[in-house]
């Protein structure tokens, strides 16, 4: 059994939306439907994936866009830290604030908190709280995977200038709980390319303070 991962870049804010499922049992998740839930539905169906829920990492526009025509489309959980409802509160705002269509606000099924679990298939994932992009920022942890959402990039970190952001609690976030994780673990982020722990540790100017 092994977690499978297709990264599928959509929306006006190129945002990265992870359909990530159990190859043993073909039960999968999205984390962070952001835009375009039509075609994020054919990703999923044409890999024969069995949805089971939609995880956020955070409640910004760019990740929650599409959650609720997903949820009404297979009527599956929607799951995220309760910290961030009030962002999915105003996505009426902010699709107006950006010049985009407007979205709906989805109701919170699973509110989720600091080292719950989840299982997709056979698979588990563990829940890792890291404000300072958002107050309700999580990653998603698997064995050998961690989704980051828009906490750490390669080579950068989350901005901390929107509402409920803090630089130095992000940090702090990314020092304690993601730079303690080994090195070779994957790092799939909210926007750009995927990278890993021990790079972001060794490399991220932000992190190392070579700017």
């Amino acid at each position: 059994m092994s977690l499978q991962v297709e990264t599928i870049v959509n929306g006006p804010f190129q945002e990265n939306c992870f359909l990530a499922w159990d190859d043993q049992t073909n039960n999968g998740i999205f984390i962070d439907p952001g835009a375009e839930p039509e075609r994020l539905l054919q990703t999923a169906a044409k890999r024969g994936v069995e949805l089971v829920g939609i995880y956020n990492t955070h409640g910004h526009i760019d990740h929650a866009g599409g959650v609720q025509p997903i949820k009404d489309a297979l009527n599956i959980p929607f799951a995220i830290h309760p910290k961030d409802d009030f962002l999915l509160q105003i996505l009426p705002d902010q699709a107006r604030m950006f010049g985009v269509p407007s979205v709906s606000v989805p109701a919170i099924d699973t509110p989720l908190a600091h080292e719950d679990t989840f299982q997709v298939g056979t698979l588990t994932a563990k829940v890792i709280h890291t404000p300072g992009h958002s107050p309700g920022g999580v990653c998603f942890l698997f064995d050998d995977a961690i989704f980051v959402g828009d906490t750490l990039f390669a080579g950068s970190v989350g901005r901390t200038d929107l509402p409920g952001g803090s630089t130095e609690t992000l940090l702090e976030s990314i020092h304690t709980r993601l730079l303690s994780l080994p090195d070779d673990l994957r790092v799939y982020s909210g926007h750009g390319p995927a990278t890993t722990i021990g790079d972001e540790r060794r490399r991220n100017p932000f992190l190392t303070g070579r700017f």
